[in-house]
């Protein structure tokens, strides 16, 4: 049977993302987030903060490093790595989760909207549809007889749509 190293976490960041490159000239971003847990003390329920440090390589970290502030929601798909060096002559040891994904999901620590797509929707980095370059592109390939056929019920939908 093959192991699984798999992470699901949705939390905010405690700190602004820092970017850094390798001697090598490749991307590394890194921050933490916050991720609350409700659990029962005595007769209440109270929330419990954990705290995970995510590392995102490449151009994914170069790309989404300006949206990564302190206070934003996110959610992460990775998997967990543990570095090990020596330090003062003692093995130290560090779990990190790289991401293979990342999403930003709502607004920064004031709730209000911040970065992402259009407005605080979510947004994945590689989902070309939020390329701005992209959308330019794809409009100038469409005619503009096809846009008005879409949009000519007056409601934006098509009326051959399965539901």
């Amino acid at each position: 049977m093959a192991d699984i190293n798999h992470v699901v976490l949705v939390g905010r960041l405690t700190r602004d993302a820092e970017l850094k490159y390798t001697a090598n000239g490749q991307a590394v971003c890194k921050f933490s987030i916050a991720v609350n847990r409700r659990k029962k003390s005595g007769e209440q329920w109270v929330e419990e903060a954990n705290f995970f440090d995510i590392v995102v390589w490449g151009r994914q970290g170069e790309a989404l490093n300006q949206y990564l502030v302190k206070g934003k929601l996110i959610g992460v798909d990775g998997e967990l790595r543990q570095d090990r060096w020596e330090q003062d002559g003692q093995n130290r040891s560090k779990i990190e989760i790289i991401a293979n994904n990342l999403q930003l999901l709502g607004g920064g620590a004031s709730g209000q909207p911040t970065g992402g797509a259009a407005g605080g929707m979510p947004a994945s980095y590689g989902e070309r549809k939020n390329d701005s370059a992209y959308h330019d592109s794809a409009r100038s390939t469409h005619s503009s007889s096809e846009e008005q056929s879409f949009s000519s019920s007056g409601d934006g939908f098509s009326d051959d749509i399965p539901f």
